[in-house]
């Protein structure tokens, strides 16, 4: 079929920037709703344009599944991979390492905001969202540092202690763009 086709077609020119993301999709397979991961790779090349690298099933989001899926796409001849953006998923971030050990990995920003807001009560939403910006805003990795401490600060003194505990713990993780 012309989408087998599409997977398994080489990938030729390098690939600087990765996203990888797992998609949660219902299907239904004889009679019976399941929920099926898919994971997804979209790959940014020296021009920088984007592109859709390849699309894979995973039982779930686990090391076992991203190391199948990060196999065939480095069969496929993805390379040149210096920077690999992710949500924390503890099975892809260590599958990573096995496949490009050379690229740095990237906590995904919009991720690491709702995740955020998971901790911060609703109307704090805006106020929290232009704090956590302001840290991503910054010029260079030592101010972005610096930023962080302050949001935490200024979150401790909004009472909003899981938040500012949050930052302070996971912020490192969505600055590697940034060397």
């Amino acid at each position: 079929s012309k989408i087998e086709e599409w997977r398994m077609k080489p990938i030729e020119e390098e690939h600087p920037y990765v996203f990888l993301d797992g998609v949660y999709l219902k299907r239904s397979w004889g009679g019976e709703v399941q929920n099926v991961s898919v994971l997804v790779a979209i790959g940014v090349n020296s021009e920088g344009y984007r592109e859709i690298l390849g699309l894979g099933e995973g039982s779930r989001e686990d090391k076992e599944s991203w190391s199948s899926f990060l196999r065939y796409l480095k069969e496929r001849g993805l390379k040149g991979v210096r920077l690999v953006v992710s949500d924390k998923a503890a099975g892809l971030v260590d599958a990573l390492g096995d496949f490009y050990p050379e690229a740095k990995w990237q906590r995904c920003v919009v991720h690491w905001y709702r995740n955020a807001f998971n901790k911060c009560p609703h109307k704090h939403a805006k106020t929290v969202s232009a704090m956590l910006k302001a840290i991503h805003a910054q010029e260079d990795k030592e101010a972005a540092r610096e930023k962080a401490g302050l949001v935490a600060v200024k979150l401790r003194s909004m009472k909003l202690e899981s938040v500012a505990k949050f930052v302070e713990e996971s912020v490192e993780e969505t600055l590697s763009y940034m060397d």
